[in-house]
């Protein structure tokens, strides 16, 4: 099966998503002449063109892609080829408006935009198919031609008739009778019994809230839905270039896909990443997406196919990158695994919906501040390509458990708190070990956890019993487990466990009994002794098997477990703010047998190993001296480093031993 490496051949691939059909031919030979200045080695292409490639049913203008592609191989910059298919053209909407997706109140959703095409529809899947048949026929062996990138961040759900059918046809192949279905999702309630598979429909609008396990199963089914269109259009390209990798791009924490299941189906797992340049942890969630990243791409390397070079257009207020943020987050990605770093876009768009989207050439043009730190970007990515390309980050000792179903699960209509959001529960927990200088893998709950010192839980309110039995058997074998509030509610059709956990876990847990889930207010805080929890809290009794109780101090919880600790295992009922969640993980992971990647760090400095290079990342503004015992030389200064670095405001430091 070919890989990352069949792109990149051995070098860090660098450059973005290109566009030319927005300019003049003209402006394509500049774009060269950019491109080659600033070290670009790879463009993606044909990601928006397919009313440009079709224009008409069943047309096909190849002739300007021909061009392109010729003028990229001509000038030594390698291709990502894109399927056009995240936004059909508007004759498709008009001709066949059984295509177009629909809500949940049946709205159509017209063209105009992108992601306009419903999954489930025969007619878009024949277009898709043929458009990608013609595609892969005619690029699959040009020379310039690195990698298939199929679609555009998939995340479109459709409520309509042939979504309709669909979603049965799958309910029917999963529980198999409608007595299977009424039972798992207790349909008993509120008088909802099927008696006809005709009575099932997606989850339309409906009066008050809707059944929750009706919810998950339609999350699970457009997950699979989409998966089938990725799938079909894989195997097309696959068929004709069967050596070369084939990726679709993820959305960081995106909750619509299930993640872990689309990163097998994918011969190279890629991601686009936005921190906001104002949050003061964006350094901390671009390394909890490259760790997650790393993690779906197996360990092996990996590919940012989109970030930004300034500012983006969809949040409220639009900031730009301050000098030298953009180079410290893609030297980042680097040091975590990723062997391709590239933007969206190439050249900043002067019309449509994202004109002040940032490119790496911007309005500014080419003496602008955004693309001279692009050059440099470029020409420190060829210096480290002989050292980093296809290496591996060192080993983790730590992993986050993460589960899509948990996730789906979790924000039903009738949850406790709306004030308890998955991602940032999972941000919590990995913000504690990244300022702990622990570097964690993320892995499903089911996964192989034997070669992990410590397994943390942010939160993992669905459960099935595998997973249930995973945890266990990895604490019974020595493995150091801590889990947060509300692990082990539900089943894997959400029917809440007898006791509201899961028993084999309250006895692993020291719990005996589970009186009451105590949400917390926004704002709100509980005291414990020696810390203060937030967002939630729970009234436990504490089984006399149990080695440790740390109490809630006053209030309705005085004196009952906060934390509790049996063996290996420890159970957290409540958030901690961040200093002493952080002090509570980094003592397990010391207890656990882990070690920071460099001790003597100061606060803000990220430390990551990576193919026998250690990479030291100042995320705050201030100079610092980071205490690097041994000689070493800095590859991209070239400057010999003796005991201890110097790094100035956003400043970084790649470090090979010297003998």
């Amino acid at each position: 099966m070919p890989d990352l490496s069949d792109a990149t051949r051995g070098r860090l691939l660098f450059g973005g998503d290109y566009n030319p059909e927005q300019w003049p031919e003209e402006t394509w030979h500049e774009d060269v002449r950019l491109m080659k200045e600033a070290g670009v080695n790879s463009v993606t292409l044909g990601v928006f063109s397919w009313a440009r490639l079709e224009p008409r049913p069943g047309a096909r203008e190849f002739g300007w892609l021909d061009r392109l592609m010729d003028l990229m191989h001509e000038n030594g910059i390698g291709v990502v080829l894109a399927t056009p298919t995240s936004s059909p053209p508007p004759w498709m909407g008009r001709l066949h408006p059984e295509t177009l997706p629909r809500d949940e109140d049946g709205r159509t959703e017209w063209w105009g935009s992108r992601q306009h095409f419903s999954h489930s529809s025969a007619t878009y899947r024949r277009y898709a198919a043929a458009i990608t048949e013609d595609l892969a026929g005619r690029y699959g062996g040009h020379p310039a031609l690195r990698m298939w990138h199929i679609n555009n961040e998939y995340c479109t759900y459709d409520y309509g008739d042939e979504a309709e059918a669909a979603f049965r046809g799958w309910l029917q192949a999963r529980y198999g009778t409608l007595d299977a279905l009424n039972r798992a999702w207790g349909t008993a309630f509120w008088s909802q019994g099927y008696g006809d598979w005709h009575e099932v429909l997606p989850p339309r609008r409906a009066h008050y809230m809707k059944n929750p396990t009706h919810v998950l199963d339609f999350r699970r089914f457009t997950s699979d839905a989409l998966l089938e269109c990725y799938l079909a259009e894989r195997d097309i390209v696959a068929r004709h270039s069967p050596h070369t990798p084939v990726t679709t791009n993820f959305m960081a924490l995106w909750q619509g896909l299930d993640a872990w299941q689309w990163a097998g189906q994918e011969d190279v797992v890629s991601i686009d990443v936005y921190p906001d340049p104002r949050d003061p942890f964006g350094g901390q969630y671009g390394a909890l997406v490259h760790d997650m990243t790393r993690s779906q791409a197996r360990g092996g390397p990996w590919m940012v196919m989109e970030q930004a070079a300034g500012p983006v257009s969809w949040r409220g207020v639009n900031h730009p990158k301050p000098a030298g943020l953009n180079r410290l987050w893609s030297l980042q990605a680097v040091a975590r695994g990723a062997d391709a770093v590239c933007y969206f876009q190439w050249r900043q768009s002067r019309q449509g919906s994202e004109k002040f989207h940032s490119g790496m050439v911007g309005h500014a043009g080419e003496q602008g501040r955004t693309f001279q730190e692009v050059k440099r970007i470029g020409a420190e990515l060829a210096l480290l390509s002989g050292k980093v390309a296809g290496t591996r980050v060192e080993a983790a000792e730590v992993a986050v458990l993460l589960d899509w179903n948990s996730w789906w699960a979790g924000e039903q209509d009738g949850r406790l708190s709306r004030e308890v959001d998955q991602a940032r529960v999972v941000r919590a927990w990995h913000r504690a070990l990244w300022e702990a200088h622990t570097v964690a893998d993320f892995a499903h709950p089911e996964h192989d956890l034997s070669g992990y010192r410590l397994v943390v839980v942010p939160q993992l309110y669905l459960m099935t019993d595998a997973a249930v039995d995973n945890l266990v058997t990895y604490v019974r074998r020595g493995g150091t487990l801590v889990a947060g509030f509300q692990t082990g509610v539900a089943d894997e059709d959400d029917r809440v466990r007898e006791g509201g956990m899961d028993a084999r876990l309250r006895d692993l847990f020291g719990i005996r009994v589970l009186h009451e889930w105590w949400p917390l207010d926004a704002g709100e805080t509980v005291d414990a002794d020696g810390f203060r929890g937030t967002l939630w809290s729970e009234e436990i009794e504490a089984a006399d098997d149990v080695d440790a109780v740390t109490p809630y101090k006053g209030g309705e919880l005085d004196g009952l477990p906060a934390i509790l600790r049996k063996g290996r295992a420890r159970y957290l009922s409540t958030l901690p703010e961040p200093q002493a969640l952080r002090a509570l993980l980094a003592e397990a992971a010391a207890e656990a047998g882990v070690r920071p990647t460099l001790a003597g760090l100061p606060a803000g400095v990220e430390a990551v190993r990576r193919g026998g290079l250690l990479f030291l990342l100042q995320h705050g503004r201030d100079r610092v001296t980071v205490p690097v015992p041994g000689h070493h030389r800095d590859l991209l200064t070239g400057a010999e480093v003796t005991d201890t670095v110097e790094l100035g405001r956003y400043g970084v430091a790649v470090l090979e031993a010297v003998s």
